[in-house]
This record gives C-alpha cells, sequence and structure tokens, in this order.
C-alpha cells in the first residue's frame, strides 16, 4: 500500500532516457578524488612503509650474522683483508703465479696478525697485576678527589669499592674475553682456519669473483662495475688510512708515556694501536686506559699530562694526518660517523662497529657516481643534437 504523501522513487533504469542525466567527464575525475587522500598524507604513508621495510631487512640481517656468526665472522673479516691486500697480490701476480703470490702473501698477514695477538694478550696478561694495582691506585685518588669537592664519606666511599670490584673483571675481560667469547678452543681453531683458508681463495681468485658478482647483481655492466669498484675504493682507502693514523697515534702515545715514566708503555702503544680502528670508541678506550695507569703510578701531574698526550695524538695531530692518509675516502661529517658507528655496532656487535664508517662512505660514493653518470648520459642526446644541427 503506498502512502498518498510519500513519492514514489523510481530507479534510474526505470526512467526514462529523457530523464537520465549523463555525468561529464571533469564531475568524474572529482568524484573520483573525493575520498582520496592528500598527497602529503600518501608520501608519508609511502615513507613509513617503507622504513618499516627497512628495518624489518636490518633486524632479519641482524638475525642471520648472529646466527651464523661462527661462519660469517672469519669470511667477512677475511673478505676485508683481502680487499686490503689485493693490489700486493696483484703487483706480486705480474712476476710469479698468482697462486704463489697469495699464498706470501697469506703467510704475511698471518705472521703479522700473531705478532700483534701475541704483543696485545701477552703484554696485558704479563702485566695484569700492575694494570690492577694502578688502577686500584687510580681509584683511590679519584675518592679522594670526590671528599675533597664536597661529596660525602659513604658516597665516594660506595662508589670506589664499586670501582675496585670492577677493575678485577675489566681486566679478565681484556685478558680472556676473545677466548670466552667463542665457545672453546675447537671453534677459535675452526674460526682461524676457515678465515686463513677464505682469505687464500679471495687473495687468489679476487677478479673472477669479482666479475662474477658484477654480472648477477641485476643491473648493467657499468652500474655493476661502479657498485661493486665504490666498495672496494672505500674500504681500501679506509682501511690504509686506519692502520697509518693508528700507527702514528700508537707511537705518539707510546712515546709520551716513556718520556713521562709511565709503566707498561708498550702495552698502551699497541692498545692505542688496535683500538684505533674503532672510530671514536676506540680512542675512548685507549686513552682512558693510558690515563688510568698513569693516575695510579705516577699521579695528578703525570696524568694530567698523559691526558694532554692522548687529546693531541686522537685530536689536532690525527686531523692534520687524517687528511694525507685517507684522502677523500670517508668524506663524512665526524657525527655522522659516531652515530652510524654506535646504531652499527649495536645491531652487528664488533662487525658493525668496524664496518660501518667505510661502507656508509661507498654508500656515498657510489651514489654520487651514479647520480654524476646519469647527468652526463642525460646530457649527451642534447649535445648530440646541437653539435649535429651545428654541422648540419
Amino acid at each position: 500500500m503506498k502512502l498518498p504523501w510519500r513519492r514514489h522513487e523510481e530507479s534510474p533504469a526505470a526512467r526514462p532516457p529523457d530523464e537520465r542525466r549523463e555525468i561529464a567527464p571533469h564531475e568524474l575525475r572529482q568524484l573520483s578524488t573525493v575520498f582520496k587522500a592528500p598527497p602529503w598524507l600518501e608520501n608519508l604513508g609511502h615513507a613509513a612503509w617503507l622504513l618499516v621495510g627497512l628495518f624489518g631487512v636490518l633486524i632479519g640481517l641482524a638475525w642471520f650474522l648472529a646466527e651464523t656468526y661462527t661462519i660469517g665472522g672469519p669470511v667477512v673479516a677475511a673478505t676485508i683483508v683481502a680487499t686490503v691486500a689485493m693490489p700486493l697480490v696483484t703487483r706480486l701476480g705480474r712476476h710469479m703465479p698468482r697462486a704463489i703470490a697469495a699464498v706470501l702473501v697469506l703467510v704475511g698477514l698471518v705472521a703479522i696478525a700473531v705478532l700483534i695477538v701475541v704483543l696485545v694478550i701477552g703484554g696485558i696478561t704479563a702485566q695484569h697485576e700492575p694494570i690492577g694495582r694502578h688502577s686500584s691506585e687510580a681509584v683511590s685518588k679519584a675518592e679522594g678527589w670526590m671528599k675533597s669537592v664536597g661529596v660525602d664519606t659513604s658516597g665516594a666511599d660506595s662508589a670506589g669499592s664499586d670501582v675496585k670490584a670492577d677493575v678485577p673483571k675489566i681486566i679478565s675481560t681484556l685478558t680472556k674475553g676473545i677466548v670466552n667469547g667463542i665457545r672453546g678452543v675447537a671453534s677459535v681453531v675452526f674460526g682461524l682456519s676457515l678465515a686463513a683458508l677464505s682469505l687464500f681463495f679471495l687473495l687468489k681468485d679476487g677478479p673472477s669473483m669479482r666479475r662474477w658478482v658484477d654480472r648477477h647483481l641485476g643491473v648493467p655492466p657499468p652500474v655493476a662495475q661502479t657498485v661493486t669498484g665504490g666498495v672496494i675504493r672505500s674500504l681500501r682507502g679506509y682501511f690504509r688510512g686506519v692502520t697509518i693514523v693508528a700507527a702514528f697515534n700508537g707511537v705518539v702515545v707510546g712515546v709520551g708515556a716513556l718520556l713521562l715514566g709511565v709503566p707498561l708503555a708498550g702495552t698502551i702503544a699497541i692498545v692505542s694501536f688496535v683500538t684505533a680502528y674503532v672510530p671514536f670508541i676506540g680512542a675512548f678506550v685507549a686513552g682512558a686506559f693510558a690515563v688510568i695507569i698513569a693516575l695510579g703510578a705516577n699521579g695528578t701531574g703525570t696524568a694530567i699530562a698523559m691526558l694532554v698526550i692522548v687529546l693531541l695524538a686522537n685530536g689536532l695531530l690525527q686531523n692534520i694526518l687524517q687528511p694525507f692518509a685517507m684522502g677523500a675516502t670517508l668524506d663524512l661529517h665526524p657525527l655522522v660517523v659516531l652515530v652510524a658507528t654506535i646504531a652499527a655496532g649495536c645491531l652487528f656487535g664488533t662487525l658493525g662497529l668496524i664496518l660501518a664508517a667505510p661502507l656508509l662512505s661507498a654508500a656515498v660514493h657510489i651514489t654520487r657516481d651514479l647520480a654524476l653518470a646519469k647527468a652526463q648520459a642525460e646530457a649527451q642526446p642534447s649535445g648530440d643534437s646541437s653539435s649535429a644541427a651545428a654541422t648540419s
């Protein structure tokens, strides 16, 4: 039953053709954008999903490296060393078979590594008791300073006892941490053997491996060569420069400790050299080690002089030497290097601390090279057409 006051609505299909209203194209376009998100919101959403994907990849990569560190760690370390030592193998390969050149370089590198490990671990282990004694004496002097500036006796004694209790743990970590960090002597032998074997094959077959990687990157060959070449150049330049800077810091700090009469000058120099491979953090650890030994052994004046030497070696003098040692290899702001190093260390451990700066530098240089090549390619047709027009 139809109510008289209700108008009967007919469906659009039931209307006569002349009563149907055609929708203009511009009205359809307006209708399609009624519920569309604004451009800024779309861009924000795309960026958010990209960040989610990036963090997912980083978390997955960190998990994978942690689970396969027994194998991946030695292989990655061998890859770094092989990248830096490859020019020497190539130079020797001009006068002898490449396999023999690889064996000679491998033997030399193993000898250097054994010497450094023996000097560092042996020096710290042999001086275990003096280091602990000097550290305890430094803590006792620090307690006196705290009391002299107004800290109550109970607070100063509590802080000092905590530090003294932690000193043996720190020394134990320095002397045993490398061995305890991997499970058992069998794991140590396996890791070293795998690293040496990987290093030999990388030195011997490095060029052919790079060509295989270039063919399987899924990009045009010039782009692949730009990417791999940028990574190789950054790694070589960075670690070559770091080695020069580390040797310089070790010599300056060691000679300074020797002139000041600080004990364990050789151990201080070796620790300064080894820790220099970790940007910023290594210099802080080595400097603190030297100053604490100087404070406990010879008092406040010697500790201040040792601190000045450490700051000069890692600050002013290093800034003078580093541009000559690295050139434009790093080309990153120090704050960027610090943040990247800490973040990569949190995610990937020791490998992240060491590789963050050179890989980030490689990414910057590769992006710059590809952008330059793209700009030259885009400018090339116009140049050709204009030259053709001038010729005609």
